[in-house]
């Protein structure tokens, strides 16, 4: 399994010192491990379907343009395998203003989202929408994707932001303020969660838990 289970505990990166998932996309192994949760899914379709890689093309194209009977991750996965005609790169990936990019990127928000048991409603889209982010760096702020790759790890292992907590989170990034981490323990999320701490930032790197 690529995704860390319910109320797992945080994992350090050999490489960044990070957890695990947040130092992507800088770090390889993080890097790695993000784009993990979404081929994980991709081979399963496959192996569900029977479907050889030398298919993967036209299956994807198929996904892509159905998308809410989808699994999110098989949806990210499909635009992956598929090329921009405009600009030429992953369809969805592409730089800010691509037509063709900007569509299929908002498409993907009509995949499924199943929250996993022992979650909070909501963590599943929160979950992708933060993957969504790390793995499309060049389309967002330095300071929101400082925080959306910092909360990852504590997403994937069930926590959720109260509303109060992403209110504050939204403020700062917009204020360009120091960036709300996470540290084990607290009351928000399965087997005792993980509440917010403020983490600041040099370089882009974290200097704290």
């Amino acid at each position: 399994m690529v995704r860390p289970a319910v109320g797992a505990a945080p994992r350090r990166c050999a490489e960044c010192g990070g957890y695990e998932y947040g130092g992507a996309p800088a770090c390889t192994v993080c890097r790695e491990l993000v784009d993990g949760i979404v081929e994980e899914e991709w081979s399963v379709l496959l192996r569900e379907w029977d479907v050889g890689r030398d298919q993967e093309a036209v299956l994807a194209e198929m996904v892509a343009a159905e998308p809410d009977r989808h699994d999110w991750r098989v949806v990210d996965a499909a635009l992956d395998r598929l090329v921009c005609p405009d600009c030429g790169d992953g369809l969805g990936r592409g730089p800010v203003g691509c037509f063709a990019c900007d569509r299929a990127h908002g498409f993907r928000y009509a995949a499924i989202e199943t929250d996993r048991p022992g979650v909070p409603r909501g963590n599943e889209h929160a979950v992708r929408v933060n993957v969504s982010v790390v793995r499309r760096p060049q389309v967002t702020s330095a300071n929101e994707l400082l925080a959306r790759r910092l909360l990852l790890p504590a997403l994937l292992v069930g926590f959720l932001p109260t509303t109060a907590e992403a209110q504050r989170m939204s403020a700062l990034i917009k204020d360009g303020s120091p960036v709300p981490s996470w540290r084990p323990g607290g009351a928000h999320g399965p087997a005792g969660g993980y509440p917010m701490e403020t983490t600041r930032a040099h370089g882009g790197g974290e200097s704290g838990t």
